[in-house]
């Protein structure tokens, strides 16, 4: 790193000593520490932890797919939006196993009093918390993504209730909400890239925006992340299979090649996205139409209900 990173990175080491995240330590085991912008454009003090994940027993615990929690949002239509502030750092280390995950920097080794960035079980070990502390609400009026919690309910007297309920039990556990990102009882919010509303769903401006911003990829690394991101809403998008098959091909090939072909499916999934439909919520109580079509290169299908799209 430069001298003006270290100076960063010893600032975030400073900060997190005075929250007592971190601790000086003894341990006769360091892993590197990086520094990693987030979304908000902040610096996030990471560890490089591939030495001790290569030796840790992982831990299964099932991450959700997010098209099944949005699934759960049938007749919704007010919604709330709760972010934990610093997520993971409200999970405390088990006593005695600090030492495991200490780090170095220029200023000295350091250790974690809670759980930080970069260990193989974390993601599992916090949606358990999260699972099994919201248990009694969840697929009745909350789903949770990790950090991010949705209320949703019917009605807004119904609402209020349920607020009040998660809000309780966030804290009788001593969960922090970062307020700035929280929003409360709206009839539209944006939620892991969506636009939620009593209409259905649909896909969020600022990403269709970053993707329509897109400058030609010069590299397989380029093309792989604006495929990426495509394909998170590939649902909103007919026939995308067939549409990205150029850009898919690109992929697997071992030398990075943008011909006419290419350019045309990034030219059409750039279209297709600005005329993304909105998919309505599915009512397993209510039957289902299945469209289906094929080609040489894919198959197509259109899941809808009561003449509306679902998928």
């Amino acid at each position: 790193m430069s001298p003006k990173e270290h100076a960063i990175l010893g600032q975030i080491v400073q900060e997190l000593l005075q929250k007592q995240f971190i601790q000086p330590s003894l341990s006769p085991f360091a892993v590197p520490a990086l520094i990693v912008p987030k979304k908000d454009g902040k610096l996030r003090l990471c560890i490089v932890s591939r030495a001790i994940n290569r030796i840790t027993v992982k831990y299964r615990f099932p991450i959700p797919r997010i098209n099944d929690l949005l699934d759960k949002l049938t007749r919704a239509t007010v919604f709330s939006k709760l972010d934990l502030r610093s997520g993971y750092h409200q999970i405390r280390i088990h006593l005695g196993d600090e030492w495991k995950t200490a780090f170095k920097t220029v200023e000295g080794l350091f250790e974690w009093r809670v759980m930080p960035f970069g260990l193989c079980n974390a993601p599992s070990t916090f949606m358990r918390l999260m699972h099994d502390i919201l248990k009694p609400y969840l697929d009745k009026c909350c789903i949770v993504y990790f950090d991010d919690i949705l209320i949703y309910s019917s009605s807004f007297v119904e609402h209020v209730d349920q607020l009040k309920a998660i809000f309780g039990t966030l804290r009788n556990h001593q969960l922090l909400i970062n307020l700035d990102k929280c929003e409360f009882v709206a009839p539209k919010i944006q939620f892991l890239g969506f636009v939620l509303s009593t209409e259905g769903i649909q896909t969020s401006p600022q990403k269709i925006s970053a993707i329509q911003k897109w400058t030609n990829p010069k590299s397989i690394t380029d093309v792989r992340s604006f495929h990426g991101l495509a394909n998170y809403y590939r649902r909103f998008i007919k026939g995308f299979g067939e549409i990205t098959a150029p850009i898919t091909n690109c992929l697997k090939s071992s030398k990075f090649s943008w011909g006419r072909e290419i350019q045309h499916s990034f030219e059409l999934i750039n279209a297709a996205l600005s005329l993304a439909p909105v998919l309505a919520f599915p009512d397993f109580n209510k039957a289902f139409q299945v469209d289906m079509d094929a080609s040489s290169i894919g198959v197509g299908v259109v899941l809808s209900q009561d003449e509306k799209p679902v998928e």
